[in-house]
Parts: C-alpha cells; structure tokens; sequence
C-alpha cells in the first residue's frame, strides 16, 4: 500500500522538499481539493502523466486538467487569452472554476487530449497552494478509476489506489463538493460543465466589464 504522510495545519518550507523531489522525479501523488481527492503528477513529466492515466484506467482522448499555485504559472500552459479572462479568474481564483484556454505548444497531448486547449484552475485550499508552488503545475483529476466514486479521505485512495500511488498526503477528510465549474474562454465564453460558480455569477463579471455576451451553456 501507499505512503500516508499526515499534512500539519502550518507545514514549514523544508516539509515540501522530499515531495517536490518525489514528484519532479515522475512520483505519483495523491491530495484532498476542494471535494475530493486528486492524482497529482508533474506536468512535465511524460512517465508521471501515462501513470495517471494509467491508474485511472481513463478512456482515451479525455484531457486532464490542470492545478497552478500562483498566476505566474499559468505563462507555460496558456496561449493567447482574451483581456475579460483576467478578470475571471481574479473574481474566482482560488476557487472551483476551471478555465479552459488555448494551450501553448508544445504541451503533453495527455494534458490537451489533441484539442489544443487546456484547463486550469487555481485552487483555493491553502496547502494544495503551497504545494504547487514548490512542485511546479500538476493534474488535478480526482483520485478514483474511472467510473468509480472519487476518493474523499487518505484511507480511501489508499484502499482503492494505494498500490498505484507513490504518497497520499493526507490533508484530512475532503467536503466532497461538487466538481468545478468548467468554463471556455475560446472565442465565446460556454459553460461546459455546471458547477459551484453559476453562470450567473460569470454573466455578472461580464456584464461589470460592459461586455454584453451571452454565455453558452446557461439553462
């Protein structure tokens, strides 16, 4: 079975060290969000990311989106975005908004699924921050077989993956909250996927830039 670390409420900088090392050498981790537990693995890493698909017996052709721990990481990942995208994410970041952009070349077709777009989300529980910062941008794709219900304690992931996963960091039990909301900036803004944040709230962050765009994918 997996490694369970237990994650303390103000973990130092020297904490991150070992794990930056595991995941920057192509580790597969497992952290709670802000509903269910993910597989994390570098984004840079071609063997990490097989392993993540790998694990989650995940049919192909379904892209993996994205974590970042601080905006200046979004430069590798993301092509042209239009001026409201910024707005956006100031308004909801960290949040469970998850935008889906033009992708820079060059990414893993693991990452894009061939679309030429990614997703990307700056997520709001304060240690995945932490942990993004030192490790670089990892998957954030929940911690489960496809199919299957997503992981929301360590001792689930361990259960169900322990054997696939290098190290749980157990962040404590994760709310199980409803998934992000996916949002496209490309060309229009769409709704893709219905989340926490409602298309409402995005319609209101438009309308405050006088941008009088519908968006796709409202009810």
């Amino acid at each position: 079975m997996a490694r369970i670390l237990p994650v303390p409420s103000d973990p130092p900088p020297s904490f991150f060290v070992p794990i930056a090392d595991l995941v920057h050498r192509g580790g597969l981790l497992a952290v709670g969000t802000e509903s269910s537990y993910a597989l994390a693995a570098s984004v840079s890493s071609p063997t990490a990311l097989d392993r993540v698909i790998h694990v989650k017996e995940r049919p192909p052709g379904k892209p993996l989106l994205v974590l970042i721990g601080e905006r200046s990481q979004l430069d590798a990942l993301a092509g042209s975005v239009p001026s409201w995208f910024h707005a956006m994410v100031n308004e909801f970041w960290p949040g469970p908004l998850t935008v889906i952009v033009p992708a820079q070349p060059g990414l893993s077709p693991v990452l894009t699924a061939g679309t030429g777009t990614i997703g990307i989300r700056e997520p709001a529980p304060a240690f995945l921050r932490a942990l993004l910062r030192h490790t670089g941008p990892l998957t954030g794709t929940s911690a489960n077989r496809s199919g299957q219900t997503p992981c929301l304690t360590a001792q689930e992931v361990d259960a169900a993956l322990g054997h696939d996963v290098d190290l749980i960091l157990d962040t404590g039990p994760a709310p199980g909250n409803p998934p992000s909301t996916l949002l496209s900036v490309v060309d229009e803004p769409a709704v893709l996927r219905a989340g926490p944040v409602s298309g409402e709230e995005i319609q209101r962050v438009l309308s405050k830039l006088g941008l009088l765009v519908p968006v796709k994918g409202l009810p």
